[in-house]
């Protein structure tokens, strides 16, 4: 019987092989290629946004996905850069966006070029384990969240961190079955506590993060496995592909995709407030 539990930890023990599989998909290949041969040849930002194919490359390699058509928002992050503690990349609840503003500095000629071996080795890299997260996704949402949880948690400062990421924050509801409610004057007191139960010191030691992992996968596997009584359920969406959720999302408040957006469809059935939500996660600032 095949569990969450067995294929998360299946791929973990084995994820050099599973990383090489995907990379060697042909979408993924070809597009790798794409974005090795044709990175170098851009010099400033507005010839990186103007170039969708490398652009959407980028961003789905930092899980910004779904921000492909917010090229004004892009253009602003990586203009400003992260020198300045007020630069956009550095205020906005998305961590990733800082980690994208650095590794596509063409402002900054201090700055490691993003057309680099270093850098274009890791971009694919992080591309081929974005992609890998959302394979597992079409199967089991849950093996997603585990991989995502597994990459992204240690990079969480505090509660806010978990609260900002709608995956961080399903894994986390799952890990200790919480009820996914809050509420706008709820948000101080709720981070306090999601940095209780998991503290940076706990996220960022490789047994303990596991061990939550393993956890989370338990749990989900009792709610939502092959012998409970919501088996089954489509992937998670992955910000590129439009898919169904699972039933794991509505009656947990909504699975999200692994860029940190809700489902539209079922927005409605969580209970955190759009309010809270948006001041937290971040919205699309829109196109040029």
């Amino acid at each position: 019987m095949t569990t969450t539990t067995s294929t998360y930890l299946g791929i973990e023990h084995n994820l050099a092989r599973y990383q090489a599989m995907t990379a060697a998909e042909p979408a993924v290949k070809s597009a790798s290629a794409y974005y090795a041969a044709n990175i170098g040849k851009v010099k400033t930002v507005a010839q990186f946004v103007s170039n969708y194919r490398l652009l959407s490359y980028a961003l789905q390699a930092y899980g910004l996905g779904n921000q492909i058509n917010s090229t004004a928002l892009v253009k602003q992050v990586l203009q400003q850069g992260v020198t300045n503690p007020k630069a956009l990349a550095n205020t906005l609840p998305n961590t990733a966006w800082k980690a994208f503003a650095k590794a596509f500095d063409f402002v900054d000629s201090g700055a490691v070029s993003p057309s680099s071996a270093s850098s274009v080795a890791t971009t694919t890299a992080d591309y081929t384990e974005q992609q890998l997260e959302s394979d597992q996704g079409q199967n089991d949402p849950g093996v997603q969240l585990a991989l995502y949880f597994k990459r992204v948690a240690p990079s969480a400062t505090s509660g806010y961190g978990i609260l900002a990421d709608k995956n961080l924050l399903e894994v986390a509801q799952t890990i200790f079955s919480l009820p996914a409610t809050s509420s706008s004057g709820q948000i101080d007191a709720e981070a306090t506590e999601f940095g209780k139960l998991l503290p940076t010191s706990s996220l960022t030691n490789p047994t303990k993060l596991n061990n939550l992992i393993e956890r989370f996968t338990a749990n989900y596997d009792a709610s939502y496995g092959p012998s409970s009584n919501n088996p089954g359920g489509l992937a998670v969406n992955s910000g590129d592909q439009p898919t169904t959720v699972n039933a794991a999302s509505s009656i947990l408040g909504g699975i999200v995709d692994q860029n940190g957006q809700f489902l539209s469809a079922y927005e409605s059935q969580s209970s955190f407030s759009t309010s809270l939500l948006s001041s937290l996660q971040g919205l699309s600032l829109g196109g040029a």
